[in-house]
């Protein structure tokens, strides 16, 4: 076993476990395909338009024989590997053209061979190869057309042009010149499909983020009521029964307002685009959490008054106070907490204290619960300060804008420069 991990551990990162068919299966898979439609095609075309290039220069060029011919078929089914090989195809193809026109025979469409392999091999990121290949091609052909004609096919041959030579030279800088513009396009897709991806992506995280807070602060708050009063009704079963119908009441509710909730939860994930059926929860149902916790043993003082709220700010609030309540509960030794409302401004103060002690070992404010104040307080662009008093107990301090509308633009407007960057 120790044996099979060691070999496990030093597997690439990234391939398939399995048998190795199914590697040899996923890798064929990743490879280019085969295209042969397209090289079918093109080889078509050259040896079909070879032969009318042949008759328009007859008595200039030298006719097609069974090498022509065989170069032609070599040179256009060579682009069967283009995806696969493109740097070998390129100056395959170049290197064929330039036997093909050294012995003589017709120019016509077998450039257009070396065209397409050009473009492959600049599209596939091979762009000083293509270049080189386009390279040897025109000084080869500018060579045999000003020297080696004397010795080279057709017998009786003159030197080319140099406006001939300026026009080939021309037809290589507009092939590569293309090729680098479908390249240029391909890598702009290519980055746009990998922003959306990453676009989808970072919805996806902030989506299930916003749903594990959600439903850790329904249930951390309705799970901590529900247990103590599970175990105020075990205590007082014998002794006192009307007490003990009473926690079992608070159950009752407690579970069925936490079903209400995390059904809720779960609804947005079955049907995103729909509205909820059930407002969102926020500071006016302030009165509400506070009986919660007294039904769990602890007595909570409000000082002020709940401002006017954007839906983001109400509900994010109200999480916070929630959550905060649900770890007084959960780790002080105090049955007392304070939670003040106050607007400076444009910013909510939300301060919710106890005077301790801690009890427990995560009483520290490293929790779940705690992370996710700070993410919705993030989301919304504010700030959450928790953490131990000085003169004993915890604090949970939280500044929250009122109005989410022209914060969450600006952040969206500096999160989308960010991903530019």
């Amino acid at each position: 076993m120790d044996g099979q991990r060691e070999r496990g551990d030093r597997a690439p990162q990234g391939r398939w476990h399995g048998p190795p068919w199914w590697n040899r299966r996923v890798d064929e898979e990743r490879r280019p395909r085969w295209p042969w439609a397209s090289t079918a095609l093109v080889t078509a075309f050259v040896l079909v338009g070879s032969n009318f290039a042949a008759h328009v220069q007859e008595g200039e060029r030298a006719g097609l024989d069974p090498l022509a011919r065989a170069l032609l078929f070599v040179t256009g089914a060579a682009l069967l590997w283009r995806l696969r090989y493109p740097v070998p195809v390129v100056f395959g193809t170049a290197v064929a053209t330039l036997v093909y026109l050294g012995a003589g025979y017709p120019y016509g469409p077998v450039l257009l061979a070396v065209a397409v392999a050009c473009f492959s091999a600049v599209v596939a990121g091979h762009r000083e190869a293509a270049w080189a290949a386009m390279g040897i091609l025109w000084a080869g052909h500018a060579l045999m057309a000003h020297w080696l004609y004397r010795w080279l096919p057709p017998a009786g041959d003159s030197a080319a042009s140099w406006g001939q030579e300026l026009g080939i030279a021309a037809w290589v800088v507009a092939v590569a010149a293309l090729s680098e513009l479908a390249r240029a396009r391909r890598e702009q897709w290519a980055r746009e499909r990998a922003e959306r991806a990453r676009a989808a992506r970072r919805r996806a995280d902030e989506e299930r983020l916003r749903i594990a807070r959600e439903l850790h602060d329904v249930l951390a708050h309705s799970i901590s009521v529900i247990n103590v009063q599970a175990g105020v009704g075990l205590a007082l079963l014998d002794t006192d029964p009307e007490q003990a119908r009473t926690a079992l009441t608070t159950i009752k509710d407690q579970s069925k307002e936490a079903l209400g909730e995390v059904r809720q939860v779960l609804d947005t994930l079955r049907t995103p685009g729909d509205a909820p059926r059930a407002p969102a929860p926020g500071l006016d149902r302030l009165p509400e959490l506070v009986e919660q916790a007294a039904s769990a043993g602890l007595t909570v003082e409000v000082e002020g008054e709940p401002p006017r709220l954007s839906p983001g700010t109400d509900l994010a609030a109200f999480r916070i106070v929630q959550e905060a309540l649900t770890n007084v509960v959960r780790h002080s030794g105090s049955r007392h907490a304070r939670v003040r409302l106050a607007r400076d401004g444009s910013t909510l103060r939300l301060r919710v204290d106890d005077d301790g002690p801690a009890t427990g070992a995560d009483a520290g404010g490293s929790g779940n619960g705690l992370a996710g104040m700070r993410e919705r307080a993030a989301a919304l662009g504010g700030t959450i300060e928790a953490g131990p008093r000085p003169d004993g107990g915890f604090r949970v301090l939280a500044a929250l804008p009122v109005d989410v509308g022209h914060t969450a633009q600006a952040k969206d407007t500096t999160q989308a420069k960010g991903d530019d960057r």
